[in-house]
């Protein structure tokens, strides 16, 4: 059941992304570029698995579990804040209508009269970036479970059931009670690469000089930096989160953690005394920040 909420709520986000390019662009394009990324990932998941079986059990351990504390951490941090109508709830409607704008707004051109390169460049992104996540979570929970395979099955049926019910729709799956999954989740996972909203938002900001083939040179060399930008800041993303200062808390607790252990002192109390203040520090730098946004700057509470 935790893998099955965890990839749904992934595959929610993937689906927004492809119906946005498929109904405002070309569906065969948004497709191709579907197929594209999962393609991609079952080429890097392939070659991950069994490196991960290569390494220690002690070292896997260490990384698995830093990391779900990272990512957990900074979900219940959201979570927190969304309960407490501190941020805005995750809506896909409001997603879907940044991303088809931004897409309506590009360029339109075709590859050999057949593949519209916006349509299928975004697409793959989203689907890829999701689709990492879907794979970490199948890697994290069924690893420590000691059961890949029921992991992998829960995974590709949350998958199958998001896509045919978005594809039977051909709307944003706003109904999918995406925020209530995230809280049920909060321990164990976050987002991969940040807000939609933050995403679409660049989408929409630099249409015009990302479309491809467009613009001068000058603007096509900007348009290029800007991608390879975004894919740094990806994967920044992925490995730290948007709030870095928890993700160094938690190499620093557990690294202390070593020490004591070390000079033979108990130190199971560390890590949960840690989790506990990097949370409180976490939801208060948080709570600032939103203290200095304007009232119009601030997220509208929406019902859940």
């Amino acid at each position: 059941m935790s893998v099955f909420l965890a990839c749904a709520v992934e595959a929610v986000e993937a689906l927004t992304v492809v119906l946005a390019v498929g109904i405002t662009r070309s569906w065969s394009s948004a497709l191709y570029g579907c197929g594209a990324a999962v393609l991609g990932l079952a080429v890097v998941v392939g070659g991950l698995g069994p490196a991960l079986t290569a390494l220690p059990l002690d070292v896997l351990r260490l990384v698995v579990g830093g990391m779900l504390l990272v990512f957990g951490l900074q979900w219940l941090r959201k979570a927190v804040l969304r309960a407490a109508g501190l941020k805005a709830l995750h809506d896909e409607e409001a997603a879907f209508a940044v991303e088809s704008a931004a897409a309506a707004a590009a360029e339109r051109r075709t590859l050999h009269g057949v593949v519209d390169p916006y349509a299928f460049v975004v697409s793959f992104k989203g689907v890829l970036l999701e689709g990492f996540e879907v794979a970490v979570i199948v890697l994290t929970f069924g690893a420590n479970q000691h059961d890949l395979p029921l992991a992998a099955v829960a995974a590709g049926t949350a998958v199958a059931v998001v896509a045919l019910a978005g594809l039977a729709a051909r709307a944003p799956l706003a109904r999918v009670p995406e925020n209530a999954s995230r809280h049920l989740m909060a321990g164990g996972r976050r987002r991969l690469a940040g807000p939609h909203t933050r995403r679409a938002g660049a989408l929409a900001g630099d249409g015009a000089v990302a479309a491809p083939g467009g613009g001068l040179p000058g603007d096509r060399r900007r348009s290029r930096m800007n991608r390879l930008l975004d894919v740094l800041r990806g994967v920044r993303e992925f490995v730290v989160g948007d709030d870095w200062p928890t993700a160094v808390g938690v190499i620093a607790a557990l690294a202390l953690t070593a020490v004591i252990a070390g000079a033979g002192i108990a130190a199971w109390w560390v890590m949960p005394a840690a989790v506990a203040a990097l949370l409180a520090l976490s939801l208060r730098r948080a709570t600032r920040a939103e203290r200095t946004l304007t009232p119009a700057a601030r997220p509208a509470p929406r019902e859940q």
